[in-house]
């Protein structure tokens, strides 16, 4: 991250607070940004995505919240594990439930589906279904901030992975594009993201990512092309690695086992 802006969460808006989770890697950029969230006047808060089980970190997002007794719900933006893994163990330490599109991630019984809206004091947080990254992604729309919550279906830095074969490309064009739309309507300026700094405008970063991903699917399919009249033999099997190094050439090998998850869902996505 050389050359670039430390991230370390802060005040956003009159109701949010981002808490930098201490798990930066490769994957994660700066960390897995924990949100809370709280009407002004209001008790009680909403936290989303506690992330990783790292004691230090929930104590600081216990106490951003205000403790035990006063949060209304954990929601949850995907199962991944440095979004979700410290779930349960929060909700149960501050006295609340979990809410997730997948039910094995719920406490409490209640789940989250497109269009749900959750309110807590005042606070009302909007359910937007925007799979792709994971079959179970989702955004969070605060009316009030005209800003989303996008767990890692848009990142504050670089783009996201597809996470092959829970992750599809067709849900994620689609997503993006109901992305779009909402900035398209001024319903939403900014991106809070699950991970990097936020993003002030939505609407060139969202014109962005749909750019990007066409580009890069134009390059996997010129690749695949390219590859297969080379050496027909290629099996399945070999076929993604050999593409990631074709279209991936400049990129850090570290990352080339996420971009073959990426190159596997585009490669699905061209087959129909």
């Amino acid at each position: 991250m050389s050359g670039q802006e430390p991230w370390g969460g802060g005040s956003f808006g009159e109701r949010a607070r981002c808490v930098l989770a201490p798990n930066a890697d490769i994957m994660t950029l700066d960390g897995t940004n924990t949100w809370v969230l709280r009407e002004p006047g209001a008790r009680r808060s909403v936290v989303v995505d506690p992330g990783p089980s790292i004691p230090e970190h929930l104590d600081v997002v216990a106490e951003a919240a205000g403790g035990r007794g006063n949060v209304g719900a954990v929601l949850l933006t995907h199962h991944h594990h440095d979004h979700a893994e410290a779930a349960r163990e929060f909700a149960e330490r501050v006295g609340c439930g979990v809410r997730a599109l997948d039910p094995a991630l719920t406490l409490g019984g209640e789940g989250l589906t497109d269009g749900d809206v959750v309110a807590v004091d005042g606070l009302e947080v909007h359910v937007v279904a925007t799979p792709g990254h994971t079959a179970d992604s989702l955004s969070f729309l605060l009316p009030a901030e005209r800003a989303v919550l996008t767990g890692d279906t848009v990142l504050g830095r670089g783009t996201t992975v597809v996470a092959h074969p829970d992750g599809q490309l067709g849900a994620y064009l689609d997503s993006l594009d109901r992305l779009h739309a909402l900035a398209s309507d001024r319903e939403l300026d900014a991106i809070w993201p699950g991970h990097g700094p936020v993003i002030g405008e939505a609407l060139p970063v969202l014109d962005y990512y749909r750019a990007h991903r066409r580009e890069r699917l134009g390059q996997v399919e010129a690749a695949l092309a390219a590859l297969l009249e080379q050496r027909p033999d290629l099996s399945e099997d070999e076929l993604p690695r050999q593409v990631v190094e074709v279209v991936y050439a400049d990129v850090d090998p570290v990352l080339w086992g996420a971009a073959e998850l990426s190159v596997r869902a585009q490669l699905a996505y061209l087959r129909g």
